[in-house]
């Protein structure tokens, strides 16, 4: 089969390799048929994330169609449509049992990461029972894909750990996808103000296609100065990081009102600056999480109901084998206006 493989920070290539077999009970095979690029994809290409060696298959998001099972699966067989989570959890050990699907002791974030990704012709999903989503008869499936990492990933590490409350005011650092996915799940929960702060004003423009109050092109002081006028100086009640940089998680601590909450959200491969001379009396709260993918099931719900609409953040599509040319058009977004991209792996 064909797979993206990774070979080390700042390389990759399309090779052929085998298709996985059924290692355990609890395995299916997945045959793929739409994937898509994360920004965590280029974090680990950056040599970010240790925990992902040379040659690992990477991606960790997508749809298929069941092509085997192991004999303990239970809730899938061949020939069914699945949506793949980006967490794999066994939904028995203790941080399963507390909703912690991300720390899974044999699962969380493991694929495109320890084991073989999604951005092949097949893959091999653990725990599939638990990891796996049927999708619904006439479903959008491209849509779907988005329900893999990214809406799940803003909703729950910005908009829930952020605690958006109807009324409230909300600035997201970073309109990219996972900015994006953010804003589109606040306006779950009404807040009075969602302030998207990028330097790129396609993306700014897209942010208020999508339902943001207002926008500020700029970084450091100057996005900082733009976001307070927004508040009469008083600061926002969540300021949601989703860069995974030093600079913008410094700008979420400028910008957040006493009592608010710093939800980060990115990426961070270097350590960022706390200013607790700042903060210790300001009754700020700093949160941090992998996403769980807990929320996955009522999100699959508000986009078959058509309360939300994720397809919205899709720009491009490629077939498998231009593959790396979708990785160039997804790492130069700011000239590409790419959000995200489509991979067609494998006819449905």
């Amino acid at each position: 089969m064909k797979a993206l493989v990774y070979d080390g920070p700042g390389k990759k290539s399309l090779e052929q390799r085998p298709v996985p077999k059924i290692s355990a009970p609890t395995d299916a095979i997945v045959r793929v048929t739409k994937t898509t690029i994360c920004g965590t994809d280029l974090h680990i290409l950056k040599g970010d994330v240790p925990t992902c060696t040379p040659g690992r298959i990477l991606g960790h998001e997508g749809v298929g169609i069941i092509e085997e099972t192991g004999a303990g699966v239970t809730q899938f067989k061949k020939g069914d449509r699945v949506l793949i989570s980006c967490i794999s959890s066994c939904g028995k050990c203790e941080y399963c049992r507390k909703g912690m699907y991300s720390h899974c002791t044999t699962g969380g974030w493991i694929l495109g990461n320890t084991i073989d990704g999604t951005q092949a012709e097949y893959v091999r999903i653990p725990h599939a029972d638990t990891s796996l989503y049927p999708i619904p008869e006439g479903a959008d499936e491209e849509a779907l894909v988005m329900l893999s990492d990214i809406l799940p990933t803003g909703f729950e590490c910005g908009v829930l750990n952020g605690k958006v409350q109807p009324g409230g005011t909300v600035a997201i650092v970073g309109s990219g996808p996972i900015g994006l996915a953010a804003l589109l799940t606040a306006q779950f929960y009404s807040p009075a103000e969602i302030i998207m702060v990028d330097l790129d004003e396609k993306r700014l423009e897209v942010a208020k296609r999508f339902g943001a109050t207002a926008t500020v092109k700029g970084s450091g002081e100057e996005a900082a100065r733009q976001t307070m006028s927004f508040t009469d100086g008083r600061g926002v009640d969540t300021a949601i990081e989703a860069v995974g940089i030093p600079a913008t998680f410094e700008l979420c601590q400028e910008i957040v009102a006493p009592g608010g909450v710093i939800a980060n959200v990115g990426v961070h491969g270097v350590k960022a600056d706390l200013h607790l001379e700042k903060l210790w009396s300001q009754n700020i709260a700093i949160t941090t999480r992998l996403v769980d993918t807990v929320s996955t099931s009522m999100l699959l719900k508000t986009v078959q109901s058509g309360k939300i609409d994720p397809k919205k953040l899709i720009t491009h599509h490629f077939p498998l084998d231009e593959i790396l040319d979708a990785y160039d058009t997804f790492g130069r977004a700011a000239s590409t206006q790419a959000l995200k991209v489509i991979i067609e792996a494998g006819a449905a």
